[in-house]
């Protein structure tokens, strides 16, 4: 897969550092949660120009759910964000491919893994730990890549939803930078950061709750191994 260049000013665009991209992503939800999207970058002279190829900001690793999309809760328009999405953002090689493709293809400043409140498959996995109950077929699946987050979780004492939630998505994003030596490499570079995510439902706004190589209120950075 070759890398896709566009927008030569895209170089000297503040979005393309990882605080940079960090902060226009806080901003965009800011202004979902206060119903002043400005639906940025959508016309038609923007849809002529991603016809060149495209030069994203972020690449966000967000749940399947409907109600969380990605584009509009952070209010960002086309070619900004390069979006993965697996119900529970749960990751296998497919989704590390995906995400090294676009820190290494094409330049990706921040790794966002995007959780959220309400969660059907933190709620199946707290379910089947609660009853022993399993779905059936490949939702299982799901369980499974859930379960050892909400077992963390409790070793730390949570037990609520939010708490679950919260914990999968930390363990998500440090499972990313544990098994992806090229975005480990461009972490301790500094030309990648990483944000891990809870997006509410109830009052739209996204909460981080994990971050390496950034400054985040209220998130300590994460040490690099």
């Amino acid at each position: 897969m070759t890398t896709e260049k566009t927008d030569q000013t895209a170089t000297s665009d503040p979005r393309h550092t990882p605080q940079g991209a960090f902060e226009a992503l806080r901003r965009g939800n800011s202004r979902f949660m206060a119903e002043e999207s400005a639906h940025p970058r959508q016309d038609g002279a923007r849809r002529e120009l991603m016809t060149t190829g495209q030069r994203p900001f972020a690449v966000v690793l967000a749940c399947s759910d409907s109600r969380v999309p990605v584009e509009i809760i952070f209010d960002q328009g086309l070619g900004d964000i390069f979006v993965i999405r697996t119900a529970g953002e749960i990751t296998d090689l497919s989704v590390l491919a995906s995400l090294e493709f676009a820190v290494v293809g094409l330049g990706v400043p921040l790794v966002v893994v995007l959780g959220h409140e309400n969660c059907g498959a933190v709620n199946a996995a707290q379910n089947a730990l609660e009853t022993g109950e399993l779905p059936s077929g490949f939702q299982r699946v799901l369980v499974e890549k859930v379960t050892p987050s909400l077992l963390a979780a409790r070793a730390e004492g949570g037990d609520t939803a939010e708490d679950f939630e919260r914990h999968h998505v930390v363990e998500i994003a440090a499972h990313i930078v544990d098994r992806s030596p090229q975005i480990l490499s461009r972490l301790r570079e500094g030309t990648v950061g990483v944000v891990g995510m809870r997006y509410r439902l109830s009052d739209g706004m996204t909460e981080p709750v994990v971050n390496y190589g950034l400054d985040v209120p209220g998130t300590p950075g994460q040490p690099l191994n």
